[in-house]
């Protein structure tokens, strides 16, 4: 019998082509085991039409993390270049832009499947799979 995914690292990028502008979101779920990042399991990409990177970024989050409970993950390491959505989803900075709020009580919400979720700030060199699926995903749309 597969033995159940117990934790996943799960890279997420979202972007827009202009601000507002085309945009689109990405994320790379990777195994983990004993601390080490292992195979990838799965990975998302979806172009979202005309929208704030901000928005993107949050997508990324939501598509992501969706994918990660459907894949039967306990705890779930969400790593992203984006500052803000990880102070935000940490509690360090209030979310004031209407929008923004809705997207964050989507994330809490898918949150709520997991044992354990953390948000974690990286350098956009760290991100580049999601960063990459972002960009290619803006490609094929024009």
């Amino acid at each position: 019998m597969e033995e159940a995914i117990k934790k996943v690292r799960m890279y997420t990028d979202g972007g827009s082509r202009g601000n507002p502008g085309p945009a689109a979101c990405a994320a790379v779920i990777k195994r983990m085991e004993d601390g080490e990042e292992k195979e990838n399991l799965d990975q998302v990409s979806e172009y979202l039409g005309k929208t704030t990177n901000n928005q993107a970024e949050y997508m990324a989050i939501i598509r992501g993390l969706e994918k990660a409970k459907a894949l039967g993950a306990q705890e779930v390491e969400v790593v992203m270049d984006s500052e803000l959505a990880v102070k935000q989803l940490n509690r360090e900075y209030k979310v004031k832009d209407p929008g923004i709020a809705a997207r964050f009580l989507e994330v809490w919400n898918v949150t709520q499947a997991f044992r354990h979720v953390t948000f974690r700030h990286v350098r956009r060199e760290q991100n580049q799979e999601a960063d990459a699926l972002v960009n290619e995903c803006l490609d094929n749309h024009h």
